[in-house]
């Protein structure tokens, strides 16, 4: 009796692990997101491959199964619709993993669908970060008195 990877702080059998065994579909799209992530954790590609939209599943010779990283943490940012009643949802995670010796985050909106009671995701699109913004003013940069000088020949 593990806990469920997708950070629900539920035991596997609670929560993923009925949806990955078949018995039983996931009620939002946000659970679809969990278990298509713990699929990853297991390495159970044929789960990702059947949850996958029919008009942007890959082939399996196109799909990346991501064997090169190790899944390490799940958090979901927030979520729009995609909930028992609707046909249509979008999840916002952040999937962390191992790569290359560093941990790296992947953060997507991703959209599903869904058709005769089944979720499906359809695609996503990923969150760049924000800029960074600092209140050091450049050298060269307007002085931000007003002047209409470079900083460096202003009040610098």
């Amino acid at each position: 009796m593990s806990v469920c990877p997708c950070n629900s702080l539920k035991k596997l059998e609670e929560c993923c692990g009925p949806f990955l065994a078949g018995e039983q579909l996931p009620p939002t799209a946000e659970a679809l997101m969990r278990s298509r992530y713990t699929a990853y954790v297991f390495e159970d590609y044929p789960y990702v491959l059947k949850t996958c939209h029919q008009s942007t599943r890959p082939s399996e010779e196109e799909f990346d199964d991501g064997q090169a990283v190790k899944w390490c943490g799940l958090e979901i940012m927030e979520t729009e619709a995609g909930g028992v009643g609707d046909d249509e949802g979008i999840v916002e995670f952040i999937a962390s993993y191992r790569a290359k010796g560093g941990i790296l985050g992947l953060h997507e909106r991703a959209e599903f669908v869904k058709e005769e009671g089944q979720w499906f995701y359809v695609d996503g699109d990923m969150v760049k970060p924000p800029q960074a913004v600092s209140d050091k003013v450049g050298r060269n940069e307007p002085c931000p008195c007003g002047s209409g000088k470079k900083f460096k020949k202003c009040c610098r």
